[in-house]
Order: structure tokens, then C-alpha cells, then sequence
């Protein structure tokens, strides 16, 4: 018995010499953990499509696992295990585990794309994929917790192993969201974290050969758990549940006020993990000394009540008032500083309370005789199952709760935070746990003050102003100048309808417009949408998809040519038809109860990986590029599944802005669409006679087209409706309309020189435009391209004096 005292001596002894480096080594860990998180997405979005699914099926898995792993590995790791190897195999098994997600995910796309089949089954078989990488991380924490005591001060280590950990995760997301991927692809990034998987369990390899270890003695008859520590684990998971509803909700409203970008996103969730980290260090230093956690505990749910309601309330009622215009910044990267401290200011406060329960919730349930590896378990798997619960039912409260979701789900989380408080704090107000069995008034009282106060904070959160959802970013430049007519919140956007004193009507999406009646605008979407059904093989009825419904302009372009037989609109929003169609029925021909009409609501990629069809025209007018999600409607993968699904002769017009994007973006869409359709031809949309945005034709065959035959085909009667169409945005012939001409492949190959790519694996784009979304410098970038330019001999024919008009014509266009 002496040897075995003595060796549980020296084994704590040896534990707190090294515990320096075990924090470095939770570092290391969350820093790979978030890197694959980030990579994950973006395989997710490729295999079950760019929706919140995906988002949805990420959190869901990742934090279940880590549930299940924290609360199940333990039970099955023999306890005579040194931790250190344990959790040094548990990073070898992620490491590994990360590679064959790298290379087998893109394999089930391929099996998925030929075999088919419902949503719900890519979802079944990604969660599948993502289960085992994230049990073994769950087990990290659980296995560690070994080598110290099972006593408040001794489990309070593990808070600043938590803590650790989240610091890494921080570095992680930011190294992955702003630098790896960026400059890389999910490759290298994998690659990294696969390395510092490798670089922790050679560490704790190491350790493990110097470090003696003797198993902690627990009490026989299976674990003992204090008094009352039930009552821990449903406060902890209920702050788990807050959090991650939270989370979801604050990060959908700041990519409103931000710019919805992938530098967003990262940002949002390094101050969120910042905040964790800050919380579980200070919770850790008060869990060593305080005589009763659980008070200590409830205090702190009690003042997330205010911390979610702060949060509420600057995100709505302040910050999008503050006197910023983002278009007057020299650099995107200072736009971004602006936003980490504006996001701090917002997120911080209840962060750090949710950061300091995990703790404090250690130390409240922590007694002699328990399995240190269950109790951290235990702990844990309550915590991330409440945050399942919270992610899950946020996206889930979006959908049943009425108008505005945001604001309602807000008022739930201070309830239930208030009510989680009241579960620590009310038996040691009444004499029960951790009073001393005595009834304390002056507490009963101002625990009923607290609960009040948390009731008319619920009562008074605010909701989502109109004008954020319709302007976003530049809401304060639009104070009285513009009237909101319709609002609303969906699963994957909020949407807006905006009319200007002049009578001009917006469709705003992701914080900005997207679509107007304003000519610049509606010249565009004609251009489209007419080019879409005049381009293909007249001798047969068409078939169209219209990838993004907007304010319908382009779909109902496509919807009056005479040659049109069925049209499908993919729509991921279901918002966005029903507020088009009660707001642009005078602008899109009323698409939207034509019979020839069909609005899929689905994700655009997923649509068309999961169809039979073939068609004869695919016209694309998706978000921004620099939306996260939006950039996989630009790959050259997703051009190739196009291509597959055209039928002979058939065509693809991809709509291209030039304004709110920088040069390297706009190469990137124009390179990546003509390395797929080499015969593709680049069109011009100008104002004032400067650029503004582009539209971008592709054939799988040579395209040619005979002017007479078009413009003949404009005078006749049937074709009528769309000649008046195109008069209305200044078109009144075919000279007109292909005087845009703005370059193909054979011109563009200087211009191009220099374009990345946008690929599947690297989603280029996303990055390149996310750092040009303030920028106004359409004229410049358009003047860049066309110096290329040259008439195209091998494209038109026609009569000579047709020829020579459209020669006059172009030359004109592009100012020569």
C-alpha cells in the first residue's frame, strides 16, 4: 500500500512538472481540430451542396462525436493506460482519419453523382465519414483528466487544458480562414493539421517515456457522484444549448452587418473561441479556491442573461447605426480590424460566461473516488449535447417560429439561461446543496430581482431593423432614403424589398442588392435571360434552368421566348419566390405563375449533381462570389457537371459583376468559365459608357451566329414581347445587342495570364473576392479587359453591310 501512495506521488508530481507542456499540446490539438473543422465545410458543401444543410450536418456531427467520443472512450480505455500515450494514439488516429476524409470524400461525391439519390442520404453518409475523427477528438480531454486529482482544485487544471485547447482552435481558424486557404488549398491545409497531429503525439510520446504514471485509485461499485450533481449536468447542458444557438444565430447577423465572407466567418468564430478561452482560464482560477462552485455556476448563467441580451441588442439597435461607410477604406484588411473589434464588442461578454460554466461546472460535480476520465466525460458529453440540441434547434426554431425568428429565438436563450441559473442558485438559497442547510432572504430576494430583471430582458430584445437586412454593411448610409416593403427571415438568407423615393424597387440578399429596376440593372438581367433562349438551336423547344430566382427579371426573360418549352428555376431560399412575386410581377412578366414555370427549391449544385435531365440552356445569376458558399457555382467542376447536362448546340450565360469586386476576382470567374468552355464569349454591361458588369455565354461546340437570322427573328410577330423587352433596357436590334461584345478566349490569353483558378479543392474565389467587396472599381477593370479585345471574325455572320454594322457598333462599345 506504501508503494502504491508512493508511486500516486510521484506520478502528481510528475504530472505538474509537465503541465506547461500539456497545455502546449491542447494548443497544437484545437489548432488542428479547427483547421479540419473550416476544411470539412467546404468538402461538405461540395457533397451535399452550399446550403445550411451542410453547416447544419458539420455541427451536428462534429460536436455529436465529440459527445459520444468524451462520454464513451473512456469507458473503454483501461485505466492502467498512461494518459499521455492514450491521447498521443487518440491524435494519430485524427491525423489519419483527416487524410482519408481529404481523399475519400471526393470519391463518395462521384459515387453519389452516378447512383443519386435524396438529401437526407448525403447527409447520412457525410455524417458517417465525419464520426470517427470526431469521437477520437471528443476522447482527448477525458483521457488526459487521468493524471490529476478528482477534487475541485485538481479538476480545475483541466479547465486551463480546456482553455488550451480553445487558444488553439482560435489560431486554427484564423490560420485556415486567412491564410492557408487562401494561399492554398484544402490540401496543404489538411496537410498541416495532419502535421500537428503528428507533432503532438511525438510529444506526448515522449513525455510518456519520462513522466511515471500510476493509475488513480476509484471508489469500487462503479462512479460516485456527489449530491445534487444531476442538476450540474442539465445546467451545463443547457449552457451548451445556449451557446451554439447563440452562436448561430450572431453569426448570421453579423454576416448581414460584415458582408456574409468567408473572412467573416472566421472572424466571428475566433472571437466566439477568444472568448471561451478567456472564460474557461478565469472560471479555472476561481474553481481552485471557491468553497461553492455550483453558486458560482448559477451566477454566471444568471448573467448570461444580460450577455445574450447585450449582444441582441448592439447587433440591431447600435452597430448598424455607427456613423461607417466600409467603401471609403483604402484596404480590405482594414475594414477587417474594424469588424474583429466591433465583434468583440458584441460577442465577448457572453462568451466568456459560457467559457467560465465548463469549469466552474468541473469543480461543482467533483468528488473522491470518481474516474477522472468519466467525470471530465461526463461533463463534457452534457455541455456538447446541449450544443447539438441549441445548433439544431436554432435552424429548426427558424422555420416553425413566426416573423422575426432572430428576435423570438433571442428571447428563448435568456429564458433558458435565466432558467439554468435558477437550478444552481435555488437550493442554496433555500437551504439545500452548498448552504449549510440554512434559508438565506437576503438571497431569496435578490435572486427574485434577477429573475425579474431576466424577464423583461427577454421581453425587450429587439429584432432584425429592415434596414440591416436590406443594406447590411452600409445600413447607416441609407438612414430615410429608402423604404423597406417587405422583410423576412429564411433557413439560408434574409431577404429584403426595398423602394427608393423615385419608384425604383431593390431585391436585396446578403445585406445588399442583388437585383433593381434601375436600366444598369435591368439591362443585365434582359441580356441574360434573352441570350439564354436566343443562342440555342431555334428549331426546337427549349428546356432552361435557371440557376437563382433574385428578383425573377432573368428567369422572366427566358420566360417569354416563343422557343421556351419547360423552365425550372433552383432556388435555395424559399423566401425569395414569394417575395418576388409579390413585389416584381411588373418587371419579370410575372415568372412565377407562368405554367411553363417550376421553382425547385434546392441548392443549384446539388440540383443538377442529382439529375437525369438534359437541357438546353443553363443560365446562372447566383449571390456574390464573395458570400461564403457562393464561389462552389464557380468552379470549373461545376461548370464541367454543366456541360454534361447540355444537349447539343445547347448554352450556359453566367452573369459576372464587376462592381463591389477587385481585378483577381473577376479574372478568376472569367478564367475558370473559359478553361471549361473554351469557346466561350465575354459580353459587355455598361454604364455611362463604363464597365459595370459582364454577361458570359459558353458552348461545348464553336459559337456562331447568323445576325440576320436574329434580327429577323426580333421583327417577327411571335417574337413581339421580347423585341419590347430589349427596347425597354436601349437593345432595338441584334447589332445592339452583340455590339456588347467584350472578348473570348483567343483575346482574353494576355488578360489572363495571371487568373487563378477556381477549382472544387480550392474554392479560390472565395478568398480572392472576399478582399474586393467595397471596392467600385468596374470601370477601371473593364477598360483593363477590353484593351484585348478584337473583332471576332470567327463568330458572326451575316450580310456585309450587317458585318460592317456590328464592326461600327463594337468599336463604339468599347470607345475605339
Amino acid at each position: 500500500m506504501a508503494d502504491v501512495k508512493t508511486a500516486q506521488i510521484a506520478s502528481a508530481d510528475a504530472s505538474r512538472r509537465f503541465l506547461p507542456v500539456l497545455l502546449l499540446l491542447f494548443l497544437g490539438s484545437g489548432c488542428a481540430a479547427l483547421i479540419y473543422e473550416v476544411v470539412w465545410f467546404q468538402l461538405l458543401q461540395l457533397v451535399i451542396g452550399s446550403s445550411a444543410i451542410s453547416m447544419g450536418v458539420l455541427l451536428g456531427t462534429f460536436m455529436g462525436g465529440m459527445c459520444l467520443g468524451s462520454f464513451i472512450v473512456p469507458r473503454y480505455i483501461d485505466v492502467r493506460q498512461h494518459p499521455l500515450r492514450v491521447y498521443a494514439f487518440l491524435e494519430l488516429g485524427i491525423g489519419a482519419m483527416g487524410l482519408l476524409l481529404l481523399w475519400g470524400m471526393p470519391l463518395i461525391n462521384s459515387l453519389y453523382t452516378v447512383i443519386g439519390g435524396p438529401v437526407p442520404l448525403r447527409c447520412i453518409i457525410a455524417a458517417v465519414c465525419l464520426l470517427p475523427p470526431t469521437l477520437m477528438m471528443g476522447a482527448t480531454l477525458p483521457a488526459m483528466a487521468r493524471w490529476v486529482e478528482t477534487t475541485p482544485k485538481g479538476v480545475s487544471w483541466l479547465g486551463f487544458f480546456y482553455g488550451g485547447n480553445i487558444t488553439g482552435a482560435v489560431i486554427g481558424s484564423l490560420l485556415a480562414g486567412f491564410y492557408l486557404l487562401r494561399v492554398y488549398d484544402m490540401a496543404i491545409t489538411t496537410y498541416v493539421a495532419v502535421a500537428l497531429n503528428i507533432a503532438v503525439a511525438g510529444v506526448g510520446l515522449f513525455i510518456a517515456t519520462l513522466a511515471p504514471y500510476e493509475p488513480p485509485v476509484t471508489s469500487k461499485g462503479g462512479v460516485e457522484i456527489a449530491s445534487g450533481a444531476t442538476w450540474v449536468y442539465v445546467t451545463i447542458a443547457l449552457s451548451g444549448m445556449t451557446a451554439l444557438a447563440a452562436e448561430t444565430v450572431w453569426t448570421r447577423i453579423l454576416g448581414l452587418l460584415f458582408g456574409a465572407t468567408t473572412y467573416t466567418f472566421s472572424q466571428i468564430l475566433a472571437v466566439f473561441l477568444v472568448g471561451l478561452g478567456i472564460g474557461s482560464t478565469v472560471g479555472s482560477m476561481v474553481a481552485r479556491d471557491i468553497a461553492r462552485p455550483r453558486v458560482a455556476l448559477g451566477w454566471c448563467q444568471m448573467l448570461l442573461c444580460a450577455g445574450i441580451a447585450w449582444t441582441a441588442y448592439i447587433t440591431t439597435q447600435s452597430m448598424p447605426y455607427w456613423p461607417i461607410n466600409p467603401a471609403i477604406s483604402t484596404d480590405q484588411w482594414f475594414t477587417l480590424q474594424l469588424d474583429l473589434v466591433r465583434c468583440l464588442w458584441a460577442v465577448l461578454p457572453a462568451a466568456i460566461l459560457w467559457g467560465a460554466s465548463f469549469p466552474l461546472a468541473l469543480a461543482a460535480v467533483a468528488s473522491k473516488g470518481q474516474d477522472p476520465a468519466r467525470l471530465v466525460g461526463g461533463v463534457y458529453a452534457a455541455n456538447t449535447l446541449g450544443a447539438i440540441i441549441g445548433a439544431m434547434g436554432a435552424v429548426v426554431l427558424v422555420l416553425v417560429l413566426p416573423e422575426p425568428q432572430s428576435q423570438h429565438i433571442e428571447q428563448i436563450l435568456v429564458v433558458i439561461a435565466a432558467l439554468s441559473g435558477l437550478l444552481m442558485l435555488a437550493p442554496a438559497v433555500a437551504g439545500g446543496e452548498g448552504s449549510g442547510g440554512r434559508f438565506h432572504a437576503v438571497g431569496l430576494v435578490a435572486l427574485l430581482l434577477v429573475t425579474g430583471g431576466a424577464g423583461w430582458l427577454a421581453r425587450n430584445v429587439p429584432p432584425i431593423p429592415g434596414l440591416l437586412i436590406a443594406y447590411g454593411r452600409y445600413a447607416a448610409t441609407w438612414i430615410g432614403q429608402s423604404k423597406i416593403i417587405y422583410q423576412g427571415e429564411g433557413i439560408n438568407a434574409f431577404v429584403a424589398v426595398s423602394e427608393l423615393p423615385s419608384g425604383v424597387r431593390n431585391y436585396h440578399n446578403a445585406g445588399k442588392v442583388q437585383a433593381s429596376s434601375e436600366p444598369q440593372d435591368m439591362k443585365l438581367q434582359r441580356m441574360l435571360g434573352h441570350m439564354t433562349t436566343i443562342l440555342p438551336p431555334k428549331d426546337r423547344k427549349l428546356k432552361v434552368v435557371v440557376i437563382g430566382c433574385g428578383a425573377g427579371v432573368t428567369a422572366g426573360a427566358v420566360s417569354i421566348g416563343p422557343n421556351l418549352g419547360e423552365e425550372t428555376i433552383a432556388e435555395i431560399e424559399s423566401l425569395v419566390p414569394y417575395s418576388v412575386d409579390e413585389n416584381f410581377r411588373a418587371y419579370n412578366f410575372d415568372v412565377i405563375r407562368n405554367p411553363k414555370v417550376h421553382v425547385h427549391i434546392d441548392d443549384a449544385r446539388h440540383f443538377l449533381l442529382t439529375s437525369k435531365d438534359k437541357f438546353d440552356a443553363v443560365t446562372s445569376d447566383p449571390l456574390d462570389p464573395w458570400v461564403k458558399g457562393a464561389a462552389s457555382l464557380y468552379t470549373k467542376e461545376f461548370f464541367d457537371i454543366v456541360k454534361q447536362h447540355l444537349n447539343p448546340g445547347g448554352v450556359v450565360t453566367l452573369f459576372v459583376q464587376l462592381y463591389e469586386s477587385n481585378e483577381e476576382a473577376v479574372k478568376s470567374e472569367v478564367g475558370t468559365f473559359l478553361e471549361a468552355f473554351p469557346n466561350g464569349v465575354v459580353w459587355g454591361n455598361t454604364q455611362n459608357g463604363q464597365g459595370y458588369d459582364l454577361v458570359l455565354t459558353g458552348q461545348v461546340e464553336p459559337t456562331k451566329i447568323d445576325l440576320d437570322e436574329v434580327q429577323a427573328r426580333l421583327q417577327s410577330p411571335e417574337y413581339g414581347e421580347v423585341a419590347q423587352s430589349l427596347r425597354e433596357v436601349g437593345i432595338n436590334s441584334a447589332i445592339d445587342l452583340f455590339s456588347t461584345y467584350a472578348g473570348q478566349s483567343a483575346d482574353l490569353k494576355q488578360w489572363l495570364s495571371d487568373a487563378q483558378i477556381n477549382h472544387d479543392w480550392n474554392l479560390r474565389l472565395q478568398f480572392l473576392a472576399g478582399m474586393g467587396l467595397n471596392n467600385y472599381k468596374s470601370a477601371p477593370i473593364y477598360s483593363n479587359m477590353i484593351m484585348y479585345s478584337r473583332y471576332p471574325e470567327n463568330i458572326f455572320t451575316g450580310s456585309p453591310a450587317t458585318l460592317d454594322a456590328l464592326r461600327d457598333g463594337i468599336r463604339r462599345a468599347q470607345g475605339r
